[in-house]
């Protein structure tokens, strides 16, 4: 005799293995014929409402794990908000916009610079399509539940009126301003990087001295006096806009002999620089700080 004849064992016609990989797509099937979203929104539809705005992923390639984790988070807290009494939507997005597009098209071999602006951009409309469909495909297979055959896509003109309106609505009241700020940006892109996109790295590079000649001296400097700067990024100086002097430092005014010009350098610093420039013979023609 068997053990498992000896025991008062339930009977079930759940089959000893699961096979999701041939049971999970035809739940899928059954849930899509069945309509199940849009039923279990009905049940809650004079409900309080609970929006879950879905931050779009770039249509720019198959799923990763990122994605999964992100969209199985999303349908874990819908789902639990619909069974605990919400009316709960969850409208998928895509963003189809920007240089992930971009640049995976030009991994495919096209050169955005041979042909024209229209040309490459209904490429990059078409391209972003076809990853949306792909990807959908997959967020379905991960057993996500949501609004599927409607969801935002950047790329539709209705979603763009509606992000150039925010944006008047958003400068009439005057959060909109020109101003100036350091943007980052990579050459080889040809596009403005995020800081956590930029990485530093330890270099050794030439550093050097230059004067800058004084433009205004506001009556305690003359037009011939030059201010002694000295830099370890010169790859800068091109887009210098102006110098910073210490409030706690003395300086003092130098005019060199055989020269014509008088420059600004720091006291504490001046017989290091002397040696170092060759003023073998110099006046001290003024000292100023605190």
């Amino acid at each position: 005799m068997k053990i498992k004849d000896t025991l008062h064992l339930g009977h079930t016609k759940f089959p000893m293995r699961g096979s999701l990989p041939k049971t999970e797509p035809l739940r899928e099937k059954q849930w899509e014929k069945d309509d199940l979203y849009q039923k279990r929104l009905d049940l809650n539809k004079n409900k309080p409402h609970f929006n879950l705005h879905d931050g779009p992923p770039y249509a720019n390639g198959n799923i990763h794990i990122g994605h999964a984790m992100n969209k199985i988070s999303k349908d874990i807290i819908v789902r639990y908000k619909n069974m605990t009494g919400y009316y709960a939507p969850y409208v998928p997005g895509w963003d189809t916009h920007g240089l992930p597009i971009e640049q995976q098209l030009t991994k495919a071999g096209h050169d955005r610079k041979a042909m024209s602006k229209a040309a490459w951009r209904h490429l990059a409309h078409d391209y972003a399509l076809e990853q949306v469909s792909m990807q959908r495909k997959d967020f379905k297979r991960l057993g996500v539940l949501a609004d599927w055959d409607h969801p935002y896509l950047t790329l539709h003109p209705e979603f763009e009126a509606a992000q150039i309106r925010v944006f008047g609505e958003m400068a009439n009241k005057g959060y909109i301003y020109r101003g100036l700020k350091p943007v980052y940006w990579s050459w080889s892109s040809e596009s403005a990087l995020a800081e956590a996109e930029v990485e530093y790295h330890d270099l050794v590079s030439t550093s050097l001295f230059y004067a800058n000649r004084v433009k205004d001296g506001k009556g305690l400097l003359d037009n011939d006096t030059y201010l002694v700067v000295w830099t370890t990024t010169p790859f800068t100086i091109t887009a210098s806009r102006g110098i910073t002097v210490g409030p706690d430092f003395e300086y003092v005014l130098v005019k060199p002999e055989n020269d014509q010009r008088k420059f600004v350098v720091a006291k504490a610093l001046l017989a290091e620089n002397a040696q170092r420039f060759g003023w073998k013979n110099f006046q001290v023609v003024k000292i100023q700080g605190n």
